[in-house]
């Protein structure tokens, strides 16, 4: 094989390791989102999004899959950097949106999956104890009727996530 053939052959191996690389580096970062698991509840794909210095909220979204057999119930939960954990809805009443605490928590019906995301359902965190950064992870513990705590890993995005992926576009 004369010298510039092989040549070629190295630069073209290089390209297509160079390609490979570029390509699985953004599959593999997607499928890496956190996940848990306990009771049957899955939850995943859980984001809040970086706070200024002495707020003192924040929201966490995710979805939430129940792959039991009976309906279940998220009624709140805990965290190590808020005082105070509630379920909350974003709904509109008449012309305003307003944000509630549900009171009775919400129903995760059997092999259904609930997304809380921006403007809709969320958990939000009261009585932050410092601001949330960009690329922690901070946990929260969730608590069902049925299925009990689901201690989240909970990735902090950029103050403008969509979802769990960042404030990327696509």
């Amino acid at each position: 094989m004369s010298k510039s053939r092989s040549g070629a052959n190295h630069i073209l191996r290089c390209a297509v390791t160079i390609f490979a690389v570029a390509i699985a580096a953004p599959l593999g970062a997607e499928s890496m989102d956190h996940k848990a698991m306990a009771g049957g509840i899955m939850i995943e794909n859980a984001f809040s999004r970086e706070t200024l210095p002495n707020q003192p909220v924040a929201g966490a979204f995710m979805t939430v899959t129940n792959t039991n057999d009976a309906g279940d119930m998220l009624i709140g939960g805990t965290s190590t950097v808020a005082g105070r954990v509630e379920i909350h809805e974003m709904a509109m009443q008449g012309d305003v949106m307003k944000m509630r605490a549900l009171a009775d928590g919400l129903k995760v019906q059997a092999g259904e999956t609930v997304e809380l995301k921006p403007g809709g359902y969320h958990v939000m965190m009261f009585d932050l104890n410092h601001a949330l950064k960009e690329g922690e992870t901070i946990e929260i513990t969730l608590k069902f009727a049925k299925a009990g705590d689901v201690t989240v890993p909970v990735v902090v995005h950029g103050k403008t996530a969509q979802s769990s992926h960042g404030a990327h576009k696509h």
